[in-house]
């Protein structure tokens, strides 16, 4: 396309961004113009797509980071062919493919959720690792920002991430519109500010008019002639560009324009322009779904080993047999035991440092090329990433995160190193699977699972050493369990997972002695939960203990209530927890201190039997 060829094709994704928003009689139009011309020359000239095809190898890669913008994503939609005029005017409509903030659950073409600001970037840097060292098929990742999420602190996770790893296949494009939501932004139109933030990270980046076309493109040009660094286009713009009455003006943020029908006018007009996007390149994928027979490693009856020790192992063996498995770590990998795969499967390993919201967005973005990602960092540590999570599962990512590191059993390190609320946490995420296994065996079988569950999935391992309970051909199926005690005597149940199953089998065993018989329950599928084992164990015994190295809110004991949500009578329920602020000891102080050790466990079901006599 020629210049006026290209800025006519701004003014209509103008104009398809004003009518989108004034037809759901809400919506972003002013942010969506400011980037139209970008978005223009970006689909006319630099953009490899096939729109026929989302799932081509060779195909570049769109993120819109500022999703609040998608009237300018589902106009330049329409523009390509790939939505008609009539489903663009169903923005925002119940049941409409076009959502406020886009999301690749109807749209193929849309690569992850956005509207989190501070997201599209960090996802854009995983995307572009699997492009560069893993898939190797030259295409290009572009991301669309805005000028205000570069305030958050992900952005520059993702910066540093992306200059670390020399990503030349990665264009990040600033809209610098000046205005956020309630007012200017931070650094306003200086755009020589953010030059010198993406420079320090080792970006090359290029200062522009936003609305010059020619400048634009060749802005465009420099970037993919750039080797050896990603670059940031900085584009200066106006919010609500081509408008007199709302161009540069504040407090239309999020709004449809005053009089979209003038403003329409003004801009010339509804057109429609059609254009083809270039061809992608020809690309093959490089990574197999599957390698090889999958040899998991084993261990003996009683044998001590930590399951964050079993995670490593297990993973090695599955990253073995698998070559689209790739594994993640946020530079605690000797004591996630990621390192282990590391050894094995170098080619396949990402380090990203202390910067766990880059350590998450990046398993998205693999995932999102159709890798299968393990991200692992101390289950404390994840409470920081835990948007980039909500985000994943809106997206449908299917990602595997491990919590090392969780509960008060980890001893003197003191509570800033203690995941006591990471299952409450993944338990809440929509659509998640939360498993809390108690040995090496049942760790490996349960992390060679995780790799074919959909969405967001969580393990939770543990620093310590515990005995091996469990054989070789034990099997662990996502929402079972398993009754590790059991006879027509027992008086309640004691329901545990993880470090607490070794002290409930001690305090039952302990119990025994005394004539008082319980039930054990290793809960270890926290979500889905086991309902059948649950309900059935409280028709038979009357009552449940539950008893987890956890706050008591939102762990297994909600869990375990789960089961009893379907109006039938809820049995009684005892559960012991972590309910104090811990300090530094040992893990068996720190166990005793908060009550769910064998002791506190077999005190808190001699109290139970004894009230039920006196009853």
């Amino acid at each position: 396309m020629k210049s006026a060829e290209l800025a006519d094709l701004g003014q209509q994704l103008r104009v398809d961004s004003v009518r989108a928003a004034d037809a759901a009689g809400s919506g972003h139009p002013t942010s969506s113009m400011s980037a139209a011309d970008l978005m223009a020359v970006l689909l006319a000239h630099h953009f490899r797509y096939d729109f026929d095809r989302p799932a081509h190898p060779g195909n570049d890669r769109f993120i819109l980071s500022k999703g609040h913008a998608s009237p300018l994503l589902y106009a330049a939609y329409k523009a390509v062919g790939a939505i008609d005029d009539e489903e663009l005017l169903t923005f925002r409509e119940r049941g409409s493919r076009l959502e406020g903030h886009p999301t690749p659950r109807q749209l193929p073409w849309v690569e992850t959720a956005t509207g989190s600001l501070g997201q599209g970037l960090p996802v854009g840097v995983g995307i572009a690792l699997a492009g560069q060292r893993l898939e190797r098929s030259g295409y290009r990742v572009w991301v669309l920002c805005g000028d205000s999420e570069l305030a958050e602190g992900s952005v520059w996770e993702a910066a540093e991430h992306a200059g670390h790893e020399h990503l030349d296949n990665l264009t990040v494009i600033v809209d610098v519109n000046r205005l956020g939501q309630r007012g200017p932004t931070r650094h306003g139109h200086d755009l020589d500010a953010y030059a010198r933030r993406f420079q320090a990270f080792g970006w090359h980046t290029v200062e522009v008019d936003g609305h010059d076309v020619d400048a634009v493109d060749r802005a465009y040009g420099e970037a993919l002639s750039t080797t050896g660094q990603p670059t940031a286009i900085l584009a200066r713009t106006l919010k609500g560009k081509g408008v007199e009455a709302d161009q540069d003006r504040e407090g239309l943020h999020g709004k449809p324009l005053p009089d979209a029908d003038e403003a329409i006018a003004e801009l010339g007009g509804p057109r429609d322009l059609r254009i083809e996007v270039h061809e992608p390149l020809a690309a093959r994928v490089l990574h197999a779904v599957r390698a090889g027979h999958l040899d998991l490693p084993t261990w003996d009856l009683g044998e001590e080993t930590a399951t964050r020790d079993a995670y490593g192992h297990a993973l090695t063996a599955l990253g073995t047999a698998r070559g689209d498995v790739v594994a993640l770590d946020g530079e605690v990998g000797d004591s996630t035991r990621a390192e282990l795969f590391a050894k094995e499967h170098p080619e396949r390993y990402f380090e990203c440092y202390i910067a766990e919201q880059q350590l998450v967005a990046a398993a998205v973005g693999l995932a999102a090329r159709g890798f299968v990602p393990y991200a692992a960092t101390f289950a404390a540590f994840l409470t920081r990433a835990y948007d980039f999570v909500r985000m994943a599962s809106i997206s449908g990512a299917g990602i595997n995160l491990v919590g090392s590191h969780a509960g008060v059993a980890i001893g003197q390190d003191g509570p800033s190193q203690m995941g006591l609320e990471d299952l409450a946490m993944m338990r809440a995420v929509h659509g998640s699977t939360v498993l809390y296994p108690c040995d090496a065996q049942q760790t490996a079988r349960l992390v060679a699972a995780m790799a074919d569950l959909d969405g967001v999935r969580y393990l939770r391992t543990s620093r310590g050493e515990s005995p091996v309970i469990y054989g070789p051909d034990e099997e662990f199926p996502v929402g079972g369990s398993k009754v590790l005690r059991s006879s027509d005597d027992d008086r309640l149940t004691v329901v545990a997972a993880g470090v607490t199953v070794h002290e409930a089998l001690a305090a039952a065993d302990a119990l025994a002695r005394d004539g008082i018989h319980v039930r054990v329950v290793d809960l270890y599928s926290v979500k889905p939960v086991d309902r059948h084992t649950l309900r059935r164990a409280a028709e038979e015994t009357g009552a449940l203990v539950t008893v987890e190295d956890h706050h008591e809110e939102g762990g297994l004991g909600d869990a375990v209530l789960d089961a009893f949500t379907d109006g039938r009578p809820v049995p009684r329920l005892v559960r012991l927890a972590v309910r104090t602020m811990p300090g530094s000891a040992s893990p068996e102080e720190q166990l005793h201190a908060a009550g769910i050790d064998a002791e506190g466990v077999a005190a808190a079901v001699k109290l139970l039997v004894e009230e039920a006599i006196v009853r």
